[in-house]
């Protein structure tokens, strides 16, 4: 009898271990997820996420002749670029992928506003800010770049402003639109303050 009483608590004991095992190891895999394991540096953001920095001195002139600041945009989303007045086929893919970044975020779309810092003094001519209404277009004080880290040159990004006025990410020369689609929209689904 006494045999079968040690099976019996042998059976038991591993019974008991197996149940608390399948309730302890999630919880050791997710502190191993969460406090060890890290995904190899993979991230799932297109543009270049930038150490948050607050915009200060980003001012300028407006087309029509009004004072501009980068205050005026507080609340929403900003998509920036900057480039000659004179507009070459390289600005010209740039503004036409931020209208049509723009017009893919559908209902969320007023939430994200374009903004083009002119370089120099040369004036955008009126035909070809026909095909990108909407886009502000400021002719920028020398300050305001400097505000903008380039890595080579300032006119090969698209840079991201966040809501609060920071400038937050950046897209590379030549960015795939699709891409920049998806980043800014997770932006706007998560973000709570513009």
């Amino acid at each position: 009898m006494s045999n079968v009483s040690q099976s019996e608590n042998k059976r038991f004991r591993i019974k008991l271990l197996l149940l608390f095992a399948l309730f302890a190891l999630p919880v050791a895999a997710s502190y191993v997820a969460y406090y060890i394991w890290t995904p190899g540096g993979k991230t799932s953001n297109y543009g270049e996420l930038l150490p948050v920095q607050m915009l200060a001195g980003v001012t300028g002139i407006q087309a029509g002749g009004a004072a501009f600041s980068l205050d005026q945009f507080k609340g929403k989303w900003v998509m920036v670029e900057f480039d000659s007045g004179k507009c070459d086929a390289y600005c010209r893919e740039k503004l036409y992928t931020m209208r049509q970044v723009r017009t893919a975020q559908g209902a969320e779309r007023d939430r994200v506003q374009r903004l083009w810092l002119v370089t120099d003094n040369v004036v955008p001519v009126p035909e070809l800010m026909a095909g990108y209404a909407g886009t502000t277009v400021v002719t920028a004080d020398k300050a305001a770049s400097a505000e903008f880290p380039a890595n080579g040159r300032i006119e090969d990004y698209i840079y991201l402003v966040d809501p609060l006025g920071n400038l937050m990410m950046r897209f590379p020369k030549n960015p795939n639109p699709s891409a920049m689609i998806k980043d800014i929209k997770h932006l706007l689904k998560t973000s709570q303050i513009g």
